[in-house]
């Protein structure tokens, strides 16, 4: 089943900006989660390293991305967007 994958870069004062436009930045998964296209989500053990998201199409991550206050206001420098074949899921 083909899914695809946001991918974040954190900027380097990710640690000092995420706070300030978590809530938004939540608002918005919410949304998302709501529309049932966005799956998961979620930062890498090292918040610095950046996250990564699961989306059902690749409209609703570019979507996401582009209106995502983490990158309107800079907490993420790049993103980008790889279509993945998901091969074990349950049902």
């Amino acid at each position: 089943m083909k899914k695809y994958v946001l991918f974040y870069k954190s900027a380097a004062d990710v640690q000092a900006k995420a706070p300030v436009y978590f809530a938004a930045h939540r608002a918005r998964w919410d949304e998302f989660r709501a529309q049932k296209t966005l799956l998961m989500i979620g930062p890498f053990a090292d918040r610095r390293e950046g996250a990564m998201s699961i989306f059902t199409s690749y409209e609703a991550a570019e979507e996401f991305a582009r209106s995502d206050p983490f990158v309107l206001n800079g907490v993420v420098d790049e993103w980008l967007i790889r279509e993945w074949h998901e091969a074990i899921a349950d049902s």
